[in-house]
């Protein structure tokens, strides 16, 4: 099979919850797969409101001898279970000053992608939440941004990829990356087109959907040659992108998505369908950004 050339480092944030360890478990998977470091990074936010802390005890006061400790701690316990999962994986561990958001905006540049989480308490929880800068990193990350909520879960055999294909660059983009993930696990990869009637009103149903036939055909074909080894199967659905891509994602061991900007035929702002993705999918969403750079390929 041909198989992607892969730079950079795979990008975690780490924080003090329970919850925290789905996410972790799932970048150093993703490293040891691409043969990466894995890169975690715990941010110290001292402006950070008490409400936004892990609840995991009394929080040691900021900028102190116990503060630095517990960081300190918390880093090298992470460590330790990223390299008891795959020995010989390298880890490189690292406490940042200020938002979560701002430190792995600034690690996203060359990274091969920055993993989250979505569903548990503390910062990482707060990085998907409606009022938080969450989409800000998704929106402007240079490199893909993964979401991980709830805990692991055993995947179908063989393990299937979905990617939401609308004909757009974005889509394209996450196209790629699908195709490039499916290579890396030996993954069957189902393209998934979403369209509503009022977006290709000029045509008649019958060929609005041809139309969404051919633009997800042209949207996979350069990629299906480049990896022929990758099963690939085309399912074109009628509905919101949103709640379609979330029913094919059920049991897949990751959903694909672009990450902004007006889709082709869904006529819709992909932002908001992966903001909504990101909280309902029940399996790791990856948002792709437009021209993700080589840290991806």
């Amino acid at each position: 099979m041909t198989m992607p050339q892969a730079r950079g480092a795979v990008v975690a944030a780490v924080d003090a919850t329970s919850g925290a360890g789905p996410v972790l478990a799932w970048a150093a998977d993703e490293a040891a797969l691409r043969g990466l470091p894995l890169h975690m990074v715990l941010a110290v936010d001292e402006s950070a409101p008490e409400s936004g802390r892990a609840e995991s005890g009394p929080a040691p006061a900021p900028g102190g001898p116990a503060a630095g400790a517990a960081v300190a701690a918390l880093l090298e316990d992470a460590r330790q279970a990223a390299v008891a999962r795959h020995p010989g994986l390298t880890v490189v561990c690292e406490p940042a000053d200020g938002s979560a958001v701002d430190a792995l905006r600034a690690l996203a540049p060359g990274s091969a992608m920055v993993v989250i989480g979505s569903r548990h308490h503390g910062v990482v929880r707060d990085l998907v939440g409606r009022d938080s800068l969450g989409p800000s990193l998704v929106a402007q990350a240079a490199c893909p941004v993964v979401v991980v909520g709830g805990p692991e879960s055993v995947p179908h055999a063989p393990p299937r990829i979905v990617v939401g294909v609308d004909g757009s660059g974005v889509s394209r983009e996450a196209v790629r990356f699908a195709f490039e993930e499916a290579a890396f696990r030996d993954a069957r990869l189902v393209a998934v087109a979403a369209w509503e009637p009022q977006y290709l009103r000029d045509l008649a149903l019958e060929d609005a959907e041809d139309e969404v036939r051919r633009v997800l055909a042209e949207s996979t074909a350069g990629w299906r040659e480049k990896y022929p080894d990758v099963e690939l199967r085309h399912e074109v659905v009628r509905g919101h992108p949103a709640g379609v891509l979330g029913d094919a994602a059920q049991g897949a061991v990751q959903l694909v998505v672009g990450s902004r900007g007006l889709g082709g035929f869904s006529g819709l702002l992909l932002g908001s369908v992966s903001r909504s993705l990101m909280r309902r999918a029940t399996c790791p969403v990856v948002v792709v950004p437009h021209r993700a750079g080589e840290g991806v390929v």
